[in-house]
């Protein structure tokens, strides 16, 4: 089945288990705007509204020209007109509704909800269903999750004969960048929520990864402008340096993340500790985890391991420790579930997370992997097979 019939299907499935949800609330209708929600609905990006009633088709009111087909189109120059051009084409105006409340900025959510002449209690976040639909995966984006994280795995195979002596972090990652954009890179990736900024994904090298970091990411480093304090900083790699890399896997609408170390020679004997008790985390994970797992308990057990090893004061970074150890990925970087103490999520099967306990070794650099993990019903399976030693570059 070619790309467009499979996704044409796929999107009549996502339609109706978002209506089934709305039924089950006893909402009226959705209203999406947000790039990431109408591409999940539509298998496209428009600028405009996504309407869609609790039965029935939806509604595409878009304010700019598109270059695909659409059924049910509507242009319109501003929210406003949405009301009356239901009422023109004999739809119900909606008394109870999904918006995406904590993407819209408070002028656009109000624009919206005034037009409806709706009241908050009439409104609910449409964003929490969306994510938690999208972190289940139908076979057709499994299939995409699958091509991406072969060509993850691809530029990844090639970092070692890129690397030269006397490279800064910077340089390394921009060659690392320039790969990932020829075998497909999207470049830019999607992730939710405020002080998620990053580009292609993170390097972090030596003594940068004890560098605390204002985004919300599992490690931080100074960055290379105070405009974007993350990741690689521009200081010359240097023997006895690890070098973690954490680069996006965007090469399809669905995500993977992979995060792999290297060294400049031998490195402290408590750095390769620390790997390996990553390792075991990873295996003690894959030993247990299925489907309605806990993500808590799986955070705990995490920290069980690392305590009973010593390396506490280094999990998940030094000045500031993270407190997850993996989350979900999909057609964002950070969907649920989360791996975290107070988690109050399940394992589902076919949802799709990365797990990521890492270890920051004072005046040597970060260690330890990430991986992409997909949930069936009897356990795990990695979609990111690649070495997982320290890769020494020398």
């Amino acid at each position: 089945m070619d790309y467009n019939t499979a996704l044409s299907d796929d999107l009549v499935v996502r339609r109706r288990r978002l209506q089934k949800e709305m039924q089950k609330s006893g909402i009226d209708a959705c209203i999406l705007t947000t790039s990431v929600n109408v591409f999940y609905m539509v298998g496209g990006v428009y600028n405009g509204y996504y309407y869609l009633p609790a039965s029935g088709e939806p509604t595409h009111f878009i304010k700019r020209t598109i270059d695909f087909h659409l059924d049910n189109v509507i242009h319109i120059r501003k929210p406003e007109q949405i009301v009356e051009e239901l009422r023109k084409a004999r739809i119900n105006v909606p008394s109870k509704i999904l918006l995406e409340v904590d993407a819209l900025s408070l002028t656009d959510a109000n624009r919206l909800i005034s037009s409806l002449n709706l009241n908050l209690p009439d409104i609910s976040n449409a964003s929490v269903l969306l994510r938690k639909l999208r972190s289940v995966k139908s076979e057709f984006e499994l299939q995409q999750v699958r091509l991406c994280a072969a060509r993850h795995v691809e530029v990844y195979e090639q970092i070692p004969s890129i690397y030269k002596e006397g490279m800064t972090d910077l340089d390394l990652q921009f060659a690392i960048e320039f790969l990932m954009r020829k075998h497909g890179s999207l470049g830019i990736f999607r992730s939710y929520g405020a002080n998620m900024d990053i580009y292609m994904g993170s390097l972090l090298v030596g003594e940068n990864a004890e560098s605390p970091s204002p985004f919300d990411f599992a490690l931080g480093g100074k960055g290379g402008s105070p405009i974007l304090p993350l990741g690689a900083c521009g200081e010359k790699i240097k023997h006895g340096d690890t070098i973690m890399v954490d680069m996006a896997g965007n090469y399809s609408p669905w995500m993977t993340d992979m995060t792999r170390v290297f060294s400049v020679g031998k490195i402290s004997d408590l750095a390769y500790k620390a790997h390996a008790v990553s390792g075991e985390i990873h295996q003690h994970i894959i030993s247990v985890a299925k489907n309605g797992t806990a993500c808590a308990d799986l955070y705990n057990m995490a920290l069980e391991i690392v305590s009973r090893n010593g390396l506490s004061d280094y999990f998940m970074g030094t000045k500031l420790q993270a407190k997850f150890i993996g989350h979900g990925v999909g057609l964002e970087i950070n969907e649920p579930p989360v791996l975290a103490p107070r988690s109050k999520e399940l394992l589902l099967t076919n949802t799709v997370f990365a797990l990521e306990p890492k270890f920051v070794i004072p005046e040597v650099g970060a260690v330890g992997y990430e991986n992409t993990y997909l949930v069936k019903d009897e356990g795990l399976e990695n979609l990111t097979v690649f070495d997982e030693n320290i890769i020494d570059l020398c």
